[in-house]
């Protein structure tokens, strides 16, 4: 619980003054009694009644205000010196005298210490003054002394010049109208300063006793209400210093003008009011600032937190489909072909599991990252990251689990089907042999040599290890056993269909993808209940491609044109300056394409779909373009790296609104082409067997080619030392990391066998032209993550090189060499079916130069080895 601030001051708390210059500005603008400012020796202040011809005629309430409020303004400390009295009546009566000292004994609210009366300057006047004095004394009824003076210069010796004013004969620059006003504007500011207090602490009581949202939409709202109201209250404390900085000004301005100038007493005091309300009006700033931070990130945590729950939910439900889906594959085969296909099926559902399966490791992550950030909900975000990475363990080891146990049945059957193949050809053998022909020597031979032939082949065609196949008969008897039991529990539960669930489309800066409502049925071809339907998909599709162009669009204009704005030339760092191409690629060139081009043809396909597969085929050099993009992408990261967090791409970030910044929208085309790919699988799968199928087919191994082209661009573009030109070696087919062995003639035997026993690691890049060793490096680029690069080591030039398909030993192996074995290079793959793409890909280049080169070339056989000449 967060607490509210206070900031406790007699001014915020309670009245500032009994009476305000407001209130009886009418009566003080009458000006029958001043305060000049003035002090006497020992500090006590001066208060002069000035000459007034209707003095007599003041009501006594406005008299009585006048005074008090007068009386009210000195300090606590200047006014318990008591207060000195100038009443200056020398062009009137003694009656005016005896009525103003009446009117002051019976009504002056303050201490008095001493009465100044400068009386009548007429003869007669005087005169009866002297003797109304002495006679009406007592009068008075006033316990301090009472001094008649018949001249100012008689007053110069009681009060120094510079305390009075030029009425008086002093010094004292006195403006009456200006003092009303400074008053007046005292207790304005002062007013504004309570007032200020009063509105900070009751937002902050607001703000201690909201509940926190309980889901996204109005955390934020409830975010952006908290936020703008504390922005206008930061506004009206700014309207607020302004005035008292204002104020203090307008008191000071008489020694500003004039360095001999000095302010009074008076002045001096209301310089220190404003000064000690400008103190407390910054102490409650610190105080509501100091609240408002705690408040607000209280807020964005919770915000954070309803978001990172959402995802949760949502995740957590995709994982549990697909734990039950897996679930469901209980088969192990009864033959190689059913095995087959159930390990294709598994693969399939193994490949869709991928991208949840990120999402949660990703999610994961970021909940231990707002843990290390001192989330207030530790508690809450904990238990669901553990949850994530268990339900990701439990689907990868259940699929290991499934790929062990039918890579053990496929085994078994293949022994079984060799072992029952012998069997019946050797049944087959016996039965053709005829018994008759068989009486005679010569035929008795002739079937004994045929049986001794065919015992030859026992250890091709027998089971090479009876006792391994009876341990893997009852491996397989354990296995059923096992998924007896489980189907056993499972029956036992109340079974429930599975539901579809559809890949998530990407998220829109600007809208959110309507949800896409599925057909009571199931699509047309589709026979299982994992599969979307075809409609279904292409309905995502073409929604996903409108918010891809909206996001590039987006982009475009909030960013790349942004640069062109002479209004923020200025929040550009000088880095970044005239590198709008580096940093963009050719994302207009996409936009364009897809904006014009590939979304209008692709939704003409909502009407007839067996359309859509064309779309892809029909553009197909088109979308070359993303490879481009893909070689750009590093420097674009790069320069990235170096000018992200500039104010230019904050402020861009501010009025687009986006929730990421500008480097997670510039990675949607690398994900858009992997999107497409994924999409053409789903509707190959609801599309088996049927018209169009071949041509999806066809669709998707275009973009899986254009994937491969654009991973294989970025490899290429990693490499250094090539002295040559890449691009003059042909199209790049195949790039990957082996393990290398070098056999070289002239070497010596021990160096040779030597080398043989430590294999290089060499990354390959096979063109149609040449054949490059490179040696893979990794490097870390400004503590991010590390960036590979291929270090040229050596070129083989394809017209002159053979292939030896099989190495004894290891059947991953297989060698490059020329000059007539001179020089052979035994190359290692990570599999058996790495090893044969790239032995495919390389006799199909070789064979391209034999037929292209066949009125020049002798023709050698191919056997194990193929070479030319």
């Amino acid at each position: 619980k967060i607490s509210v601030f206070t900031c406790t001051d007699e001014i915020m708390q309670q009245e500032i003054r009994p009476l305000v210059a407001v209130d009886i500005i009418e009566q003080l603008h009458r000006q029958f009694a001043i305060l000049s400012g003035g002090r006497g020796k020992d500090g006590a202040p001066i208060i002069t009644f000035p000459e007034f011809a209707g003095f007599s005629d003041i009501p006594d309430e406005d008299f009585l205000n006048v005074v008090t409020y007068l009386t009210s303004i000195p300090s606590l400390e200047a006014a318990s010196i008591g207060f000195i009295i100038i009443i200056d009546r020398r062009r009137d009566k003694w009656s005016a005298v005896k009525a103003s000292l009446t009117r002051i004994a019976g009504a002056f609210p303050g201490n008095l210490q001493l009465v100044f009366v400068l009386r009548p300057s007429r003869f007669i006047q005087r005169t009866i003054a002297d003797i109304g004095i002495k006679l009406y004394r007592d009068d008075f009824k006033m316990k301090v002394p009472i001094i008649m003076l018949n001249s100012v210069s008689d007053l110069h010796g009681y009060i120094d010049k510079s305390q009075l004013t030029r009425e008086l004969g002093g010094t004292l620059e006195y403006g009456h109208s200006q003092w009303i006003h400074h008053r007046t504007a005292i207790e304005n500011f002062a007013m504004t300063v309570k007032t200020t207090a009063q509105m900070l602490q009751t937002f902050g009581t607001d703000l201690a006793e909201t509940e926190l949202p309980n889901d996204v939409q109005c955390t934020e709202e409830l975010l952006s209400a908290h936020t703008d109201h504390h922005s206008k209250l930061k506004d009206e404390l700014k309207l607020a210093v302004k005035q008292g900085a204002t104020l203090l000004t307008c008191i000071r301005e008489p020694v500003t003008r004039s360095a001999n100038s000095k302010l009074s007493s008076d002045e001096l005091e209301n310089v220190a009011t404003v000064e000690r309300l400008l103190a407390q009006l910054d102490e409650t700033e610190k105080a509501f600032d100091q609240f408002w931070t705690k408040h607000h990130l209280k807020l964005e945590q919770c915000l954070q937190l309803r978001h990172f729950e959402h995802d949760f939910r949502e995740v957590k439900l995709t994982l549990d489909n697909l734990m039950e889906v897996q679930a469901g594959f209980a088969d192990i085969g009864d033959s190689v072909t059913r095995v087959e296909h159930l390990l294709r099926e598994q693969k399939q559902l193994e490949e869709k599991g991928q991208e949840p399966l990120e999402k949660a490791q990703s999610l994961a992550l970021h909940g231990e990252q707002l843990i290390q950030n001192n989330h207030y909900a530790v508690d809450s975000i904990r238990p669901k990251c553990v949850e994530l990475r268990r339900i990701c363990d439990d689907f990868t080891n259940e699929t290991k689990k499934k790929y062990d146990i039918l890579g053990k049945s496929l085994e078994l059957h293949k022994q079984l089907d060799k072992a029952s193949q012998w069997c019946e050809a050797g049944i087959y053998l016996l039965a053709s042999q005829a018994v008759d022909k068989c009486q005679s020597q010569e035929g008795a031979e002739t079937a004994l040599v045929e049986i001794e032939k065919f015992l030859v082949t026992a250890k091709e065609h027998q089971l090479s290890n009876p006792k391994e196949i009876l341990q893997k008969l009852e491996d397989v008897q354990e296995m059923f056993d096992k998924r007896q039991v489980s189907l056993k529990k499972l029956a036992a539960k109340q079974t429930r269909p599975v539901q579809p669930v559809a890949p998530h489309p990407e998220s829109s800066p600007k809208r959110a993808s309507p949800k896409i409502t599925r057909p009571a049925g199931v699509g047309r071809h589709c026979n299982s209940p994992p599969f979307l339907s075809f409609s279904h998909i292409i309905n995502e599709l073409i929604e996903t491609e409108r918010v891809y162009v909206e996001e590039l669009q987006s982009i475009i204009e909030g960013y790349a044109s942004e640069m062109d704005n002479p209004n923020l030339v200025h929040l550009i760092p000088s880095a970044l300056q005239n590198k709008k191409e580096i940093l963009f690629g050719n994302l207009p060139e996409i936009y364009e394409f897809h904006n014009r081009i590939f979304l209008k043809e692709i939704e003409n396909c909502i009407e007839n779909p067996e359309l859509l597969a064309r779309c892809f085929l029909k553009r197909k050099e088109d979308l070359q373009i993303y490879e481009k993009y893909c070689q750009n992408k590093p420097r674009s990261e790069a320069l990235w790296r170096q000018c992200g967090d500039s104010i230019f791409f904050q402020e861009c970030q501010r009025k687009l609104d986006h929730k990421l910044s500008l480097d997670a929208y510039l990675l949607k085309p690398v994900q858009r082409i992997t999107k497409y790919q994924l999409l053409l699988k789903e509707m190959l799968k609801c599309s088996k067997n049927s018209e169009g199928t071949a041509e999806l087919e066809e669709a998707l191994a275009t973009m899986l080619d254009i994937i491969k082209s654009v991973n294989d661009s970025m490899h290429q573009i990693a490499i250094t030392g090539y002295e040559g030109d890449v691009s003059e070696l042909g199209k790049l087919l195949m790039q990957g990391s082996f393990n290398v062995w070098t056999d070289h003639k002239k070497g010596h035997n021990k160096v040779k066998d030597l080398a043989r026993f430590k294999p290089m690691q060499r990354h390959l890049f096979l063109y149609t032209k040449m054949l490059l060793f490179c040696k893979k490096r990794e490097e870390n680029t400004d503590g991010h993550e590390k960036t590979a690069s291929y270090s040229f080591k050596n070129s083989l030039k394809m017209s002159t090189v053979g292939i030896t398909e099989n190495v004894k030993g290891d059947n991953k192996k297989f060698e490059i060499w020329y000059n007539g074995r001179e020089e052979v290079y035994i190359i290692q793959a990570s599999s058996v079916e790495l090893k044969n793409t790239w032995i495919s890909e390389i006799r199909k280049v070789l064979t391209g130069q034999l037929e292209a080169c066949r009125g020049r070339t002798e023709r050698v056989r191919f056997g194990s080895v193929a070479f030319l000449l």
